[in-house]
């Protein structure tokens, strides 16, 4: 059995991570596992810092439970195994909030590092930044050195600046080409970096809404298969059923200058959906899980 993992998931079913309840992080669990998601990082939005830990007690509360519940063996049936957070944010670019509250964004300084990572550590395996803010830079080498994660995004990076991050420790790109500075022929900024260089991860988005097929196509043609993680993305608005909606049914085009509040689709149903419309049953399952467990 495959175990496919979520690595950026904010909610689904009507509950998200905006909580300071571990049963609302119990449901998100729960839901996705009848979805076919067998383990998840909850994804933390970036708010006040007292209010990101919060969140973040809920889900260590969560995993307490389950660790209670259920042997330390990967989880095939059930509700997904929870087994730490994604915290995106709160160092990001306000010029790419995407749908995030950039009032909430801080500028990376080590004290509001250290105020939001204490007690955590251990549960911190992904942090999101955008490392072209002052001092971002010197916050992707710590988190890096401590054996966290860190992803790039939200941000309006040149290549340039892409590329420094990720010789300071950035392992990934998060939501490739959503929330972030787009490529241009000359300047291919953040998204460009992220397709060309074929050993930094990307994260996207496969639901045919936030990427469209075509540009999904063109991921994949040239981007390392084992360096793409798909994610979903999705919010406390997406269904938690297997049944995809009528309106998904065609092939997703959007307003170039639309913004998406979120995933429309589990990772799973986004799974389906490319495999369905002819790509490669083998990259696709290795993107859900193989690849993602790699990377963290």
């Amino acid at each position: 059995m495959k175990q496919v993992i979520d690595i950026h998931v904010h909610g689904i079913g009507g509950y998200d991570t905006r909580t300071a309840n571990p049963a609302r992080i119990l449901h998100i669990a729960e839901i996705l596992g009848r979805c076919g998601v067998s383990s998840m990082l909850p994804t933390i939005y970036p708010a006040q810092i007292e209010t990101m830990r919060t969140n973040m007690e809920a889900v260590k509360k969560a995993m307490e439970i389950q660790k209670s519940e259920f042997s330390s063996s990967p989880l095939t049936h059930g509700p997904s195994k929870i087994i730490g957070v994604h915290l995106e944010g709160p160092f990001l670019n306000p010029l790419y909030c995407g749908a995030l509250n950039k009032r909430s964004f801080l500028e990376p300084n080590e004290y509001s590092l250290e105020e939001l990572l204490d007690g955590f550590e251990d549960m911190v395996k992904i942090v999101t930044i955008a490392p072209e803010l002052s001092g971002a830079l010197k916050l992707i080498s710590i988190m890096a050195d401590r054996g966290i994660t860190v992803s790039m995004g939200h941000s309006n990076a040149t290549f340039n600046e892409a590329e420094a991050g990720f010789h300071r420790g950035a392992k990934g790109i998060t939501h490739l080409f959503n929330a972030m500075r787009g490529f241009h022929h000359r300047e291919p900024g953040i998204a460009g970096f992220g397709i060309l260089n074929q050993d930094i991860f990307i994260e996207v988005i496969a639901d045919t809404l936030h990427l469209s097929e075509y540009t999904l196509d063109l991921v994949f043609r040239i981007k390392r298969p084992d360096r793409i993680i798909m994610v979903s993305d999705s919010i406390k608005e997406t269904p938690g059923t297997t049944y995809v909606p009528r309106s998904m049914s065609k092939r997703g085009t959007v307003c170039a200058q639309s913004r998406l509040k979120g995933g429309a689709l589990t990772l799973t149903q986004s799974a389906r959906r490319l495999i369905d419309r002819g790509f490669k049953e083998e990259t696709i399952m290795a993107c859900i899980s193989g690849t993602p467990w790699s990377y963290i």
